[in-house]
């Protein structure tokens, strides 16, 4: 099946991801297929949570950390500013720990961990993946397009939501029979089980949250996962040794090979160096056949400059998928 055929014939994949190394077109590749889905007739959201991409660029438009950004009919944009979900997510901890004992004041040490926490790699990722969750948990698009963080990033986060869904798991087993014991052996403890129902609250909040994320990752009927490669060595292999680590928690719908050099140029007088490279994509793109078949959903050109502005975004759709 091509890229068409695969959302004509699954419409209830409304969440669509585009992952691979950076670089490679994740970015363009989200904006070009929520500009068709746009064109006819879905209202499409398209975010970034990758810290290093652009859809500011793409769309010529100030987009970071504004919230949705409406660029056209049926179609908004959105950049996650990490930063700011951090400071967000260290004083919504601080609230906590203020209500649940009473204090008027974050202790020290607790606000010194706080601060040497938030410098740490995986408060941003995690700070991003909760954006990513208050994001699709409001449900006012058709469809919802993103490029992952760095495919390193992503599986991190996937492999310590499994972590942190069963440590939570016991955790909160362990509360709920601690409290029945202690509702069983006395009735003075009213107080005490009310911070400890607190506290079992905020395992449970935080589970739901863990759950929700991971589900939108790995909903085999509502979620497609595109890597995104280029015909080099590196880049198959490595793409190649992602899918076979992706395959256990994403449902991976294909492969887009990208920037592909037009072997027309080959009846032209052209130099040398390029002869000799589109000689040398021919070898990789049959092993990109050899390596994943039919998996490969489209092969997209090289094209004259940059995929900024509408326009651009608009041929790159074409491309991709056809007519509107």
């Amino acid at each position: 099946m091509s890229l068409r055929e695969i959302f004509e014939r699954n419409p209830d994949r409304r969440y669509i991801m585009f992952g691979g190394k950076g670089g490679l077109g994740k970015t363009t590749f989200s904006a070009a297929t929520a500009f068709w889905l746009a064109k006819t007739g879905r209202k499409v959201l398209v975010f970034s949570v990758d810290p290093q991409a652009s859809l500011s660029d793409i769309f010529q438009r100030d987009i970071f950390g504004q919230g949705p950004v409406k660029i056209m009919d049926n179609l908004w944009a959105q950049e996650v500013d990490a930063d700011r979900r951090i400071k967000e997510y260290q004083q919504e901890i601080r609230q906590k720990i203020l209500d649940m004992y009473g204090l008027d004041k974050v202790p020290d040490e607790i606000e010194n961990y706080l601060q040497a926490a938030g410098a740490e790699p995986a408060m941003e990722e995690s700070a991003i993946f909760d954006a990513v969750v208050d994001i699709i948990k409001e449900g006012s698009y058709d469809y919802y397009i993103y490029d992952l963080v760095p495919l390193g990033h992503a599986l991190y986060y996937l492999k310590m939501a499994r972590i942190y869904d069963e440590w939570i798991n016991k955790i909160t087993s362990l509360r709920q029979e601690m409290a029945e014991y202690d509702r069983m052996a006395s009735v003075m403890k009213r107080t005490q089980e009310r911070e400890e129902d607190k506290i079992l609250s905020e395992l449970l909040y935080i589970k739901q949250r863990i759950n929700t994320s991971s589900q939108i990752l790995t909903d085999r009927q509502k979620t497609a996962f595109f890597f995104v490669l280029v015909p080099e060595e590196m880049i198959i292999l490595d793409t190649q040794n992602a899918a076979q680590l992706f395959a256990d928690y994403v449902p991976i719908a294909g492969y887009v090979v990208n920037r592909l050099i037009p072997d027309e140029l080959l009846k032209q007088n052209i130099p040398a160096y390029l002869r000799h490279r589109i000689e040398m994509q021919k070898g990789y793109l049959d092993k990109i056949r050899e390596v994943f078949g039919d998996q490969v959903k489209a092969f997209v050109p090289e094209l004259e400059r940059d995929v900024t502005g509408l326009a651009m975004v608009e041929k790159l759709s074409h491309i991709m998928y056809g007519d509107f």
